[in-house]
C-alpha cells in the first residue's frame, strides 16, 4: 500500500475531512487534496503531525513514506537500483 493510500484510508475511516488535516499541518485544503492524489509530497516532519491526527504508527507511515520515496528514485534509475539496493543492504548490517 502507498502512503496516500493509507492516509486517506484512515482519514476515511475517522470520519475526517480533509480541511482538519489541512489546518492541522498550516496549509490550505488544495495543497492537502494534491498530497492524497499523489501530486505533491508530504515532508518527513510532517508524518509525525499526520500520524498523531490520525491515531496510528508513525513508524508504519514512516516506513510507507520512505518506501515511496526509494520506489520513485528506483523507478527513475533502474540499471542501477538492485546494485544501490544491495549497498543500502549492506550498510544496514
Amino acid at each position: 500500500m502507498k502512503f496516500v493510500e493509507r492516509i486517506k484510508q484512515l482519514r476515511e475511516e475517522r470520519q475526517l475531512p480533509q480541511r482538519k488535516l489541512a489546518t492541522t499541518l498550516d496549509i490550505d485544503t488544495a495543497t492537502y487534496c494534491k498530497i492524497e492524489k499523489g501530486e505533491r509530497r508530504v515532508k518527513a516532519e510532517q508524518i509525525v503531525i499526520i500520524a498523531d491526527l490520525l491515531e496510528t504508527d508513525k513508524n508504519e507511515l514512516l516506513a510507507l513514506w520512505l518506501a515511496d520515496q526509494v520506489s520513485a528514485v528506483v523507478d527513475d534509475e533502474q540499471k542501477v537500483a538492485d546494485k544501490a539496493l544491495s549497498i543500502a543492504k549492506q550498510k544496514q548490517k
